[in-house]
């Protein structure tokens, strides 16, 4: 009985010392390393943002942090309406500068008698 134990516990410390090993080599699967502390990928302009500056948007990730694929398409559509807005309004603009005001009525000739 004695035996099985110790046998239990060896394997459960080569376990844990080859999860380490791996670990440290391989790293946890990211194609970058981490950014440095305090700093953010983050960056949309002060104004006029486009559906381009949605598509850009970079977000830190941490151990819990966000499913990618779930803000990946949020960022989609955000940016698609953004997009289609904008059209709509700069349509809109056009329209009405193509539309020419009516002429002012000529001013009325004072009575000369």
């Amino acid at each position: 009985m004695l035996t099985l134990l110790i046998y239990v516990v060896v394997i459960a410390v080569v376990a844990a010392a080859l999860f380490f090993v791996a670990s440290a080599v391989f790293g946890r699967g990211e194609e970058l390393g981490p950014m440095a502390e305090g700093t953010t990928a983050t960056v949309l302009p002060a104004e006029g943002v486009t559906g381009a500056d949605v598509h850009a948007l970079k977000f830190q990730q941490s151990l819990r942090g966000y499913k990618p694929s779930e803000v990946d398409w949020a960022l989609e559509r955000l940016g698609g309406e953004i997009d289609m807005l904008r059209s709509r309004l700069s349509a809109a603009q056009q329209s009405q500068d193509t539309i020419a005001p009516a002429p002012a009525p000529a001013p009325a000739e004072p009575d000369e008698r």
